[in-house]
C-alpha cells in the first residue's frame, strides 16, 4: 500500500466522534493538498476493510456526499446538527489534528 493512502487511513480513524474532516484536509494532513479525490476514492473502497468511520468526512461546503443515506443519520447520531441549508458547520464540527502525518 503507497504511503499516502496509508496516511490517510490513519487520518480517518483518528477523527473523534461528533467531529468531521473535509476530503481536502485530510488529503492536505495525508501529505499531497491536491489529492482530495484520491481521499475519495479510498474512502470508498476502503472504509469497510478498515473500518473507518466514513461518515465523518464531507465536502468542503459543509455538505454530506451520500444524499438520502445513513451518513447524515450517522453523524446526527454522534451530535452532529445541520444547519442553514443541511450543512455542517465547520467551524463548530470541523476537527483539525494537532500533529501533521507525514
Amino acid at each position: 500500500m503507497e504511503v499516502f493512502t496509508e496516511e490517510v487511513i490513519k487520518i480517518i480513524k483518528e477523527i473523534p466522534e461528533g467531529f468531521v474532516m473535509t476530503y481536502g484536509q485530510v488529503a492536505q494532513v495525508a501529505g499531497n493538498k491536491r489529492a482530495a479525490r484520491q481521499v475519495a476514492w479510498i474512502l470508498s473502497s476502503m472504509s469497510q476493510k478498515y473500518k473507518l468511520p466514513w461518515q465523518r468526512v464531507i465536502n468542503a461546503k459543509g455538505e454530506i456526499s451520500h444524499t438520502g443515506s445513513e451518513q447524515r443519520e450517522l453523524l446526527e447520531l454522534e451530535g452532529v446538527q445541520f444547519g442553514f441549508q443541511d450543512k455542517v458547520d465547520l467551524s463548530r464540527y470541523q476537527y483539525v489534528p494537532n500533529v501533521k502525518h507525514h
